[in-house]
């Protein structure tokens, strides 16, 4: 390794504790002569998260260089509801749950910076994904003085082999099951779980079932299925089964709920902003079950007109921050009008929960728009005179008879 090639300055890292970012770390040190502050979040992972304390700590962090926050609440509440208000999903299936992540671990970053007097931050996203646009996007738009250093596009690391060589060479503890290459990666948070890379690389082959982490097989959930009651108010859901629940608490019973009945699943082959076709394997129980809950409740609370809106808005934020523009003026443009529909999607709706499954049952709201005196088969007592329909007909199909007689010419 070369000398430092600068003068010692103060760089914040997104530290997971992990392997890798304690590479990162030590690289930063050694490579730059960086004085390092270390980022840990707990955005729900599901990892115990004090021994990412003890680490920094051993490799010369000092104590108020460490940062180690839960976020969950925050995550939930600024970022998960309101990407889901919109019934955001990309390529009409993907529920977001990596993108929406990191918005709020860059926020962090350039906070922790500026209170540190930092003057750059550091991540460990590859130079092959998303996720290093995401962070670096996230963070120019907060700070555009901020500098920024990516590792996997700076280092001379050539193999797994090389990590692990320089791991030993700074005495950085590796677990034996490190040594070797790992099957797959993960990423989580309470909202998903993503899988990808060596054995998923072939779209062609099914995935084993060990890479799923966070929901039972559906052909093995339970044959009876599991009725719950979802309360929503101004889009965002608030109870579960008429308990009231943090934001946080909420989707973390609503992912043992869909992980229960073995919801949530999704093996797709995606379109990487960075130019690339990707395949992973996602688990997003709670999300899953949210997501249609919350289309229920927009169905009987919605104006046909706004409703059809939104759907026709959802692709284009839905991209926005697949890509990594959530602090761009686009993204907050279109998140005021999807937060001025939810003004009464509040109510609640039912469900069964079944081997995969989420069947809406129920829905009731005080705000509903659903008229039976309009809809009945029976006597409506003149709420609707169907011989109305005739000229709204004839209206609509004037444009049609026109364009069948020039054809007749």
């Amino acid at each position: 390794m070369a000398a430092a090639k600068t003068a010692p300055k103060k760089v914040v890292l997104a530290y997971s504790g992990g392997l890798d970012t304690s590479i990162i770390l030590k690289w930063l040190q050694t490579e730059y002569g960086y004085e390092v502050v270390t980022f840990t979040a707990d955005l729900g992972q599901g990892e115990e998260l004090s021994p990412a304390r003890k680490k920094a700590e051993l490799m010369g962090i000092k104590p108020e260089n460490i940062f180690i926050e839960d976020v969950r609440e925050e995550f939930v509440r600024d970022f998960v509801f309101p990407m889901f208000r919109a019934n955001a999903v990309y390529e009409g299936q993907y529920l977001l749950g990596t993108s929406i992540a990191r918005p709020l671990i860059a926020k962090r970053l350039v906070e922790i910076a500026k209170e540190t007097g930092a003057d750059a931050i550091a991540h460990g996203a590859t130079g092959k994904g998303n996720d290093q646009v995401r962070f670096e996007l996230s963070a120019y738009a907060l700070n555009p003085n901020i500098k920024v250093i990516a590792p996997w596009r700076t280092w001379e690391f050539k193999s797994r082999t090389d990590l692990i060589e320089f791991a030993e060479k700074h005495q950085i503890p590796v677990a034996k099951d490190k040594r070797g290459e790992a099957p797959f990666s993960v990423d989580a948070n309470l909202l998903h779980s993503s899988s990808e890379g060596k054995v998923l690389e072939d779209p062609a082959v099914e995935p084993p079932p060990y890479v799923f982490m966070r929901t039972v097989s559906p052909m093995d959930a339970p044959d009876v299925a599991t009725d719950i009651e979802i309360g929503f108010e101004r889009g965002d859901a608030v109870s579960i089964n008429g308990k009231k629940l943090s934001g946080a608490t909420l989707l973390a019973q609503l992912n043992d709920l869909g992980r229960d009945n073995g919801i949530g699943r999704l093996d797709l082959v995606e379109n990487r902003f960075v130019g690339m076709k990707s395949r992973g394997v996602y688990e997003t129980p709670g999300g899953t079950i949210l997501l249609q809950a919350h289309r229920a409740m927009e169905s009987i609370t919605l104006d046909r007109g706004a409703g059809h809106l939104k759907d026709e808005l959802m692709p284009r934020y839905a991209e926005l921050i697949y890509n990594g523009f959530w602090f761009a003026p686009e993204r907050e443009m279109l998140q005021a009008a999807i937060d001025k529909s939810q003004e009464n999607v509040t109510g609640t709706v039912t469900l069964k929960l079944y081997k995969g499954n989420v069947i809406v049952t129920g829905r009731s709201s005080p705000y509903s728009l659903y008229s039976a005196a309009h809809v009945t088969f029976e006597d409506d007592a003149g709420a609707y005179d169907q011989k109305d329909a005739e000229g709204f007909i004839r209206l609509n199909a004037l444009r049609l008879r026109l364009l069948g007689q020039s054809k007749k010419r």
